[in-house]
């Protein structure tokens, strides 16, 4: 009986997912010819020469955003927000370059382009999207997801996941991603039509395979873990970070109080109230700094926030494994019964108990042509089981060869990513020290000049 593999290597994976085909319109002209070049002639899905193709070819910007008010599809009046999308080709040798497209994009929108990613390429890390609503924010930061500065980072967040998608190896040759950037009417029913959603996986049908399968890869139940435990470390982070703006926000303003004292004393005093007017000066400037500081640290608390919402794209990738590693082995055992059948019906024994079992002994023996029958159609289930187990293995060792190398691609990006901001993060934690050393310097020079 042939048993659900244990090597990691023979876990299964999707068939390779085919194209839906290259852009013929539009921006073709700055990419069809190098991008049909680098399409790999072997694989479904084929690759790039470079991971940021696209973004040496065009030029992709989410220049603006928009308050609007239109009818759902409840008919009902809402009030949404509508982001501009603006491509364009890298200027051409010549001189000339392609013109310019645009069309607005609601973030609803942006969920069903990654929806349909999330099923088309299940061995990959798709890229998150920005927060619909503010969370890990501080006191005096409105949560309003209509709220100007919270549109503003998320006009940025979207951008930044069409960047990440554009430089996909992969996903940025995808034609309902191209047509997510060129073709504003009809859009949504080009997706629909795919019919991928059909093809998601239930959550219950997830659910079951995470606590029924025998044999985890052990790589992917490790990947898991750490997926749990990297969204539990940023949140804990942001939280902190939370904390402390909130507290940074009350020590700055409190400077201003300082400066209201200063200019106060300031009028009582001859000789020294010039010098106490320039240092209540110094603490207004202080104290009123703190806003764009605070502005700047939400900037890189949206950075963390991002690999926040990585984690459950790395799920998305375990879970997908888990379910076809399920499936491999719900075809293994289904198999190993009809073998175990097929034994009984021609060497007349019957090893476990089964109601087949009981009915033979109530009625009698099958006559020799109906067991002939019966063999004969079990041979053919057991020939095409074989099949279905050799395919499904094959898939399997697929799945877990294109998975490990976007998991490795995502790693090195992640590791880069999270290194810059937070240097970017500590630097600006110095510059805000500095500008506090320099404050009470120059309100030193002041008191030394009464």
């Amino acid at each position: 009986m042939e048993q659900a593999p244990r090597d990691p290597e023979r876990q299964l994976q999707p068939a390779p997912l085919e194209p839906l085909g290259h852009p013929d319109a539009g921006l073709q002209a700055a990419v069809s010819e190098e991008a049909e070049g680098a399409r790999d002639e072997g694989s479904g899905e084929g690759t790039m020469t470079e991971n940021n193709f696209w973004l040496k070819k065009i030029e992709i910007n989410v220049s603006e955003a928009e308050k609007r008010t239109g009818r759902n599809a409840m008919n009902m009046q809402e009030t949404y927000t509508a982001y501009l999308i603006e491509t364009r080709s890298v200027e051409h040798t010549d001189g000339q370059s392609v013109l310019t497209d645009s069309l607005w994009r609601r973030y609803s929108e942006f969920e069903l382009l990654r929806n349909y990613l999330l099923v088309y390429y299940p061995h990959i890390v798709v890229p998150p999207l920005p927060e619909k609503r503010a969370e890990f924010v501080w006191h005096k930061l409105s949560a309003d997801n209509m709220d100007p500065d919270f549109v503003e980072r998320r006009r940025i967040g979207l951008e930044n996941f069409l960047l990440r998608v554009a430089s996909h190896p992969i996903l940025c040759r995808d034609k309902i991603f191209y047509l997510f950037l060129t073709q504003e009417g009809n859009w949504k029913e080009t997706v629909n039509e795919t019919g991928f959603q059909l093809k998601a996986d239930s959550r219950l049908k997830a659910l079951n395979a995470t606590f029924r399968v025998k044999n985890p890869d052990k790589r992917f139940t490790e990947l898991k873990h750490y997926s749990d435990e990297l969204q539990s470390v940023i949140s804990h982070l942001l939280r902190v970070r939370a904390r402390v703006a909130d507290r940074l926000y009350g020590v700055y303003k409190v400077h201003g109080n300082y400066g209201r004292v200063f200019s106060e004393w300031s009028a009582i005093e001859k000789e020294m109230g010039d010098g106490l007017q320039s240092a209540g000066h110094h603490m207004d400037v202080y104290a009123s700094s703190i806003d764009d500081i605070l502005e700047d640290e939400e900037h890189y608390a949206d950075q963390l926030k991002e690999y926040l919402f990585y984690a459950e794209a790395l799920r998305a990738v375990c879970r997908k494994h888990e379910l076809m590693q399920y499936d491999l082995e719900m075809a293994a055992q289904d198999l190993a019964s009809k073998k175990q059948q097929c034994e009984e019906l021609a060497t007349g024994t019957v090893r476990t108990f089964s109601l087949k079992g009981m009915t033979t002994k109530l009625f009698g023996q099958e006559t020799p042509e109906q067991r002939e029958a019966r063999i004969k159609v079990l041979e053919e289930q057991i020939s095409e089981g074989e099949q279905q187990l050799k395919s499904k293995n094959l898939e399997g060792r697929e799945f877990v060869k294109n998975a490990w190398a976007d998991i490795e691609r995502f790693k090195e990006q992640k590791n880069r990513d999270l290194k810059e901001a937070l240097i970017s993060y500590a630097v600006m934690q110095i510059s805000m020290c500095k500008k506090g050393i320099q404050v009470w310097t120059n309100a030193k020079e002041c008191f030394s000049k009464m």
